[in-house]
């Protein structure tokens, strides 16, 4: 992309299930950034999630109108990417191939399938560029990494690949190497916790938080003996929904305690039950990182914490404690997705990032 100006107006979106947050920069100056709710209620009469698409478009509309911002001004979208066909990490052009497997949602249903949709609609409208970048259904696992015990069933990766792949490159940057040369274990630790193996510019292996792989989480179960679920679901007492419910979204803590705010639970963290399921969360989180240890024969050049759990001290410390003696911690509090989708379109205006498209 041809360089017009000294500094590049871009327009970040970013839906999730409750919000859609929004940032505009100048270059690295960042000129609004704000989360627009969307209560229960307002959302309760859609029955599809992409239904939401023209509410959640015209309330991006009328925040920029009434910051002063002109859409003619924009001169890149950057949206989170959803649920698509698995590709590689990198930035995708956003394409009508693109908006169609989204809109079709033959590969699920999130919040996120609407940013890249929404993105397009004002591209067209206004012939401005627009991307996603590292989206959930980054695929660049070894292929040993993909087999499982049944032939039918290979495993999927599905994970938090821009925060991951972001703070990541953060890491290679202060340790003065290449994100294509750098050994690290990245800890994104939100609603749903994933742990990926970032080995020479690939995330190698990962476990797929969003479908029940891996820790439990404030929102999901984590790995469960197989027998054990088959049981549970021909047990007769819930319904498929109800089952898919438990794994990823009324699981793990929300299960236990009525709420996935690990504040809340933390404020009274003597209780001894509390304790109890706040370590074997802890417990679960570190095993997976010391499990993803092998697959660099000892040498790892970082493991990084991450994502809104990074902010707790009692987790962050007891998570180190136990896994310090495989290489340097590194900690990125929050999920930082504004800022990496911001980063990646500076590299396009830059030069310094290939662009791939959807097909």
């Amino acid at each position: 992309m041809a360089k017009l100006k000294s500094k590049h107006r871009i327009l970040v979106i970013n839906p999730g299930s409750t919000s859609t947050k929004i940032a505009v920069f100048d270059g690295n100056e960042q000129l609004l950034k704000t989360s627009i709710a969307h209560p229960h209620e307002q959302l309760y009469s859609f029955t599809r999630i992409n239904d939401q698409y023209q509410l959640r478009l015209e309330m991006i509309l009328d925040y920029l109108k009434n910051e002063g911002i002109n859409i003619d001004s924009i001169d890149c979208i950057m949206a989170r990417g959803g649920l698509l066909k698995p590709i590689h990490g990198g930035i995708w052009k956003i394409n009508e191939k693109m908006v169609t497997d989204l809109q079709e949602t033959k590969r699920g249903e999130h919040a996120s399938n609407l940013g890249a949709i929404i993105a397009y609609n004002l591209s067209q409208k206004k012939n401005i560029p627009c991307y996603i970048a590292d989206p959930v259904v980054v695929d660049e696992l070894d292929s040993v990494a993909r087999i499982t015990g049944i032939p039918e069933i290979k495993k999927v990766s599905i994970f938090h690949a821009l925060n991951q792949k972001y703070s990541a490159h953060m890491v290679a940057n202060q340790l003065g190497k290449n994100y294509n040369n750098l050994n690290a274990i990245v800890a994104h630790m939100g609603g749903g916790i994933t742990i990926g193996a970032h080995k020479n510019g690939r995330v190698v292996d990962v476990n797929n938080g969003l479908y029940g792989d891996g820790p439990f989480s404030p929102e999901r179960t984590g790995s469960i003996s197989a027998e054990q679920i088959v049981n549970f679901c021909f047990s007769g007492k819930y319904s498929e929904k109800e089952i898919k419910e438990m794994i990823h979204g009324k699981g793990g803590l929300m299960a236990y305690f009525g709420t996935s705010d690990v504040k809340k639970i933390m404020e009274d963290i003597k209780d001894e039950k509390k304790q109890l399921i706040i370590n074997a969360m802890i417990y679960n989180i570190c095993t997976c990182i010391g499990g993803m240890a092998i697959i660099y024969n000892g040498i790892i050049d970082a493991i990084i914490l991450t994502g809104g759990l990074a902010h707790n001290h009692y987790i962050v410390r007891s998570i180190t404690e136990r896994v310090n003696f495989l290489g340097p911690i590194f900690i990125f509090p929050g999920e930082n997705e504004m800022e990496a989708l911001k980063e990646r379109a500076l590299g396009i205006f830059d030069g310094k990032e290939e662009i791939f498209t959807y097909d």
